[in-house]
């Protein structure tokens, strides 16, 4: 507690990787070592373990290269917080963080067209309460980029529906950005805050409880399902909040927003990240080849026949 917070000050959703990732170790090793959990020494998880462990989580639990990367970057942080403060541990430190991440493929990033995204903002009923509540998560998504976990923490504090309408969200590692709201975001978030307290959160679950990111995905999904009898083309893709997010920096960058602006408006960090949404939209690549588009060879051939002034000079020499 004192390191992941009071000295990295690391975010919740960190933290609470860290501990999914020692829930999951330390009964592996203490099966695998016939030993209780509060009887397990530092060397008693040796590299061998944690690569043995590495190996069941991706192969019996089913999980990914990246959530197996993930737990041993839990793994290594552990091993230089107690090498840090254990002198005599320095050599096990180093062979625990010897253990390399394993390489993965980027997925392909998903992103919906302007009719896909039409189709789920129109998905919920608005004549009831909770479909008027769907609509505001989905449109607040779409205009600000908002992270599914970011949207769950906004308050009313947050929103400012005045002449120049904006929400400050707090993002990963603490960082915190001002995005500027569409009025008809601004409109229907108005009229779902009416009379509540300022300290509230935006959005709220049928319990009247602050809804979570992934109260968010279900509802996001749902509404996916629903779209797609309207666009098929939804089927084909995995909807989820954060392909929102995806979709707000791709339909920005193809009006003309410049890539710096985007940067800032989704919270990224690097300038190189963002540079992704450049690198897959389609529409902007089909439109830079027809600019450099090779004339057909029949139409090369015509126009070579037909200029006799060149014709004459490549005789001359």
């Amino acid at each position: 507690m004192e390191h992941l917070v009071g000295e990295r000050n690391l975010a919740r959703n960190t933290q609470t990787s860290y501990r999914d990732t020692l829930a999951l170790m330390l009964p592996f090793a203490a099966q695998r070592l016939r030993q209780s959990v509060d009887h397990l020494d530092i060397e008693h998880i040796s590299a061998d373990l944690v690569r043995d462990f590495l190996q069941y989580i991706e192969q019996e639990r089913d999980c990914s290269i990246v959530t197996r990367n993930q737990r041993l970057a839990a793994i290594h942080a552990l091993a230089r917080f107690i090498g840090e403060r254990s002198p005599e541990q320095v050599a096990w430190c180093a062979e625990i963080r010897s253990i390399p991440f394993k390489k993965s493929s980027k997925p392909t990033m998903i992103y919906l067209e302007k009719p896909e995204m039409d189709a789920l903002l129109n998905a919920p009923d608005r004549r009831t309460e909770q479909g008027k509540r769907d609509y505001a998560v989905m449109l607040f998504l779409y205009n600000t980029g908002a992270r599914a976990d970011e949207a769950a923490h906004v308050t009313i504090d947050d929103l400012d529906l005045g002449l120049s309408p904006s929400v400050k969200i707090n993002g990963k590692g603490g960082k915190t950005r001002h995005c500027p709201l569409w009025t008809l975001t601004a409109r229907i978030l108005a009229a779902l805050i009416a009379g509540r307290a300022s300290h509230e959160a935006v959005f709220l679950n049928r319990r009247h409880q602050p809804i979570t990111r992934f109260g968010i995905r279900t509802l996001v999904k749902r509404y996916a399902l629903k779209g797609s009898h309207r666009v098929p083309s939804l089927r084909t893709k995995q909807v989820s909040a954060h392909t929102i997010r995806h979709t707000t920096a791709v339909h920005l960058l193809r009006a003309g927003v410049d890539i710096n602006t985007i940067r800032a408006w989704l919270g990224h960090v690097s300038l190189h990240t963002t540079n992704i949404y450049a690198e897959v939209d389609l529409e902007m690549k089909a439109k830079a080849l027809a600019h450099c588009e090779i004339p057909s060879l029949e139409q090369t051939s015509r126009l070579w026949h037909n200029n006799r002034g060149l014709m004459a000079f490549l005789r001359t020499l």
